[in-house]
C-alpha cells in the first residue's frame, strides 16, 4: 500500500511542480490571442469555458485506455507503478502539453502540420497517412467493442434483431453527428457528463483500494517480470508499449489539436494538456493498483494474484483476454449497483467518446491538407462521407493481427512527436530542449527494439533487439546534434 501511496503522491506533485518548469520552458504567453479567438469559425474554433476544454480533452485521450491499459500492464508486476508515474510525468505529459502549445502556436494545427513545420514535408505526408489510418482504425474499433457490448445486455429485447446490429448503427449516426455538428453543440455537452462519471468511478474504485480486502504488491518487488503468460515480452520494452494511456500515448497528440483551437488563454494550457494527461496517470495507477488487488482475493486458478487475473479476464471460450470483465466485477463488487452503472459508462461511453473524436480528428486533418475551410456544413460533409465508407469496410475485417500492431503505432507517433517537441524547443532554446530530449531517446529505443523483438515485428532474439534499440537510438542522437550544430551556425552568420 505504501507503494501506492507515495506514486499517488508524485503524480499529483508532478503536475503542481514539473508541470510549472515545463510551461516556464515553453513560454506560455497570457497576452498572446489563441486559435479561438484569431481563427474563430463556428464550428472547430470556438472559445470554451476552461473546465469544458479540460474535460473534454481528458476523455479525448482517455476513454477506456488508462483503465484496460493498465490491467494488462500490471501483470508485469509492480514495475508498471514506476512507468505510469515517470512515464506520464516526464514522458507523457511533457508531450502532451508541448506539441499541444505548438498546435495553440500555429493557429490550432494538426499533428501531421506540426511535424512537417519542424521535420520537414516528408515527415509531414508520413504521420499525415499514418495518422489517418490510426484514427479511422480506432474509430472503427470503437464501434464494434462498445456495440458489442450493449448487443449483449440488451439480448432478446427484440425477437429475431441482432442487437449487435441496431446499435452499431445507432452508434455510427452518433459519429457521423458528432464529427459534422459544431463541437460545442454536441461534444461539449455530453463530454462533461461522461467525464464525470469516469473519475467518479476512478474515485470510487480508489476508495476501495483502501477498504476492500486483498494484498498490493510494493517496490521491492518490482524489478522482476511477473507476467504469468509463457514466452511474453521482458519488461522492457514490452511494458512500455502495453501501458500507453496513463503513461504516453502518441494518440493524444492527434486529439490535443481539437481543444488548441478552443483554449481561450495559453496560460490555461498547463491544467488542460499536462494536467488531463496526469489526471489519466492517476486513473491507470488507480485501476492498476485495483486490478492487482482484486485478483488477490479471487478462488481461481493461480498461485499469484497476477496469475489470477490473467484467469479472470481470460475467456474460457475462445481464450481471448477481455479487461472489461474484471472492470465490470470490481465495480459491481466495490461499489454495489452503482458502480454497475458507472461500469457501463466506463466500457461503453469512454471508448464512443474516443471513437468520435478519432473521426472528427481525421477530418480535420483531411481538410488542412485540402486546404478546405470547415465552416460549411456541405464542406465537412464532402471530407466525412468518404471516411464513413472507409471506416464501415474496415469493420468487416479481423482486427485481432491488425489490433496488436496498433499499440506498437500509437507508442511510434510519440516518438515523431518529441522529436518535432526537441527540435521545436533547440530553436528557441539553449539546454531546456532536453524535456524533451531524453524522453524522445527513451521512446526511441523502446520502439525500435520492440519492432525487432516482438512476435509482431522481426520476432528475433531480445538481446539483438535490445543492441539495434542502441544503434537506432545513437543514430537518431547523432542526426539531432548535427542538425543542432548547422542550425546555430547559420543562425550566427544570419545574425551577422
Amino acid at each position: 500500500m505504501a507503494t501506492f501511496i507515495v506514486a499517488i503522491i508524485l503524480l499529483v506533485s508532478g503536475f503542481f511542480l514539473y508541470s510549472r518548469v515545463v510551461e516556464k520552458i515553453f513560454g506560455a504567453d497570457p497576452n498572446r490571442k489563441t486559435p479561438c479567438y484569431t481563427q474563430q469559425d463556428g464550428v472547430d474554433y470556438i472559445p470554451m469555458k476552461s473546465w469544458k476544454v479540460y474535460m473534454i480533452q481528458f476523455l479525448n485521450i482517455a476513454g477506456t485506455g488508462p483503465i484496460f491499459g493498465a490491467i494488462m500492464g500490471v501483470l508485469y508486476g509492480p514495475s508498471a507503478y514506476i512507468w505510469i508515474v515517470f512515464g506520464c510525468i516526464f514522458g507523457g505529459a511533457v508531450h502532451d502539453y508541448i506539441s499541444a502549445m505548438i498546435s495553440v502556436r500555429q493557429n490550432g494545427a494538426g499533428l501531421h502540420e506540426i511535424v512537417g513545420s519542424q521535420l520537414g514535408n516528408s515527415f509531414r505526408i508520413i504521420l499525415l497517412v499514418i495518422s489517418v489510418i490510426i484514427l479511422i482504425l480506432v474509430g472503427a474499433v470503437f464501434v464494434i467493442t462498445p456495440a458489442g457490448l450493449l448487443g449483449t445486455l440488451t439480448e432478446g429485447w427484440a425477437s429475431g434483431i441482432n442487437m449487435s446490429v441496431i446499435w452499431i448503427v445507432a452508434i455510427f449516426a452518433y459519429y457521423i453527428l458528432a464529427t459534422l455538428l459544431p463541437i460545442d453543440k454536441l461534444i461539449g455537452r455530453l463530454y462533461p457528463i461522461f467525464g464525470a462519471a469516469l473519475l467518479i468511478m476512478a474515485v470510487g474504485v480508489c476508495f476501495g483500494v483502501f477498504t476492500q480486502d486483498g494484498n498490493l504488491p510494493e517496490i521491492t518487488d518490482a524489478f522482476k517480470n511477473w507476467h504469468p503468460a509463457e514466452k511474453h515480452l521482458p519488461i522492457f520494452p514490452g511494458l512500455c508499449i502495453t501501458i500507453a494511456c496513463g503513461a504516453i500515448s502518441g494518440f493524444h497528440a492527434t486529439q490535443s489539436p481539437l481543444m488548441a483551437r478552443c483554449i481561450k488563454n495559453e496560460k490555461l494550457g498547463r491544467p488542460v494538456f499536462y494536467g488531463a494527461m496526469i489526471t489519466e496517470g492517476l486513473v491507470a495507477m488507480i485501476w492498476a493498483a485495483a486490478a492487482i488487488k482484486f485478483a488477490d482475493t479471487l478462488m481461481v486458478d493461480g498461485d499469484t494474484p497476477y496469475q489470477k487475473l490473467l484467469v479472470a479476464m481470460t475467456s474460457p471460450d475462445n481464450g481471448k483476454i477481455n479487461p472489461a470483465v474484471v472492470v465490470n466485477q470490481i465495480c459491481h463488487s466495490w461499489l454495489g449497483t452503482f458502480g454497475a452503472v458507472l461500469a457501463i459508462l466506463g466500457v461503453v461511453a469512454a471508448p464512443i467518446t474516443s471513437g468520435d473524436t478519432a473521426f472528427r480528428s481525421v477530418r480535420l486533418i483531411i481538410a488542412d491538407f485540402m486546404h478546405l475551410k470547415q465552416n460549411k456544413f456541405l464542406k465537412r460533409l464532402i471530407v466525412v462521407i468518404p471516411v464513413f465508407i472507409i471506416a464501415f469496410v474496415i469493420m468487416s475485417i479481423n482486427f485481432e493481427v491488425l489490433w496488436r500492431y496498433f499499440a506498437f503505432s500509437n507508442q511510434g507517433l510519440s516518438v515523431f512527436t518529441l522529436w518535432t517537441a526537441t527540435v521545436f524547443l533547440a530553436k528557441y532554446k539553449k539546454w531546456t530542449y532536453c524535456i524533451t530530449l531524453l524522453p524522445a531517446l527513451f521512446m526511441t529505443a523502446v520502439c525500435s527494439s520492440y519492432i525487432i523483438g516482438a512476435p509482431e515485428g522481426f520476432a528475433l532474439d531480445f538481446n539483438i533487439a535490445y543492441i539495434i534499440g542502441a544503434v537506432v537510438t545513437l543514430t537518431c542522437l547523432t542526426f539531432f546534434i548535427v542538425w543542432l550544430k548547422k542550425y546555430r551556425k547559420n543562425q550566427i552568420v544570419e545574425m551577422r
